[in-house]
């Protein structure tokens, strides 16, 4: 991977959201990676909807939006933000999306949607596997605890002085 394709697909990484259970790209974002309006890039979707199945592409609720403009501080439609509520793409839905547009800038940039997608996919699998080993290690942990107090349970024992014998043997 050359040097230069890494900054888009860290810039692409940090565009990708978590929406009801999908690793999701905004509209706008999008549609700015594939260097077209987003208006642009709805209106395509929207001639070509039948590519787009609910697990391409879905339009946010009023509430998920309201709570994306809080978090990345956007801006109402009073003052110039957005009027409609954006759709979001999964990672089928940005491939169909490059497919409908057909520019070669979409077409390069799909590839390193993909990319990023991919990555993400990886680190997420990596940090499964940590957690896994974390839960493995801290049960094998407890077991090793108690084993150590029944150790020094048993110095304890062996340290304690021995009792006086009640009746003497012997002359």
């Amino acid at each position: 991977m050359s040097e230069e394709s890494l900054i888009p697909v860290e810039r692409i990484e940090r565009a990708i959201l978590m929406l009801r259970g999908h690793k999701v790209i905004l509209d706008a974002d999008l549609a700015a990676l594939y260097g077209v309006k987003t208006r642009r890039l709805n209106e395509q979707v929207k001639r070509n909807i039948d590519r787009f199945p609910g697990d391409f592409m879905f339009q946010l609720t009023a509430q998920e939006f309201d709570h994306l403009k809080s978090r990345f501080a956007t801006s109402s439609s009073r003052w110039g933000g957005k009027r409609k509520l954006p759709f979001v793409f999964t990672e089928h839905g940005a491939l169909m999306a490059a497919s409908v547009l057909n520019s070669p800038k979409a077409i390069e940039m799909s590839i390193l949607v993909v990319r990023a997608f991919v990555q993400l996919r990886n680190i997420l699998a990596t940090h499964r596997q940590l957690a896994a080993k974390l839960g493995e290690l801290e049960r094998k942990l407890s077991t090793h605890d108690q084993q150590i107090v029944v150790v020094f349970d048993a110095i304890r024992e062996l340290m304690k002085p021995p009792s006086k014998p009640k009746h003497r043997i012997g002359f």
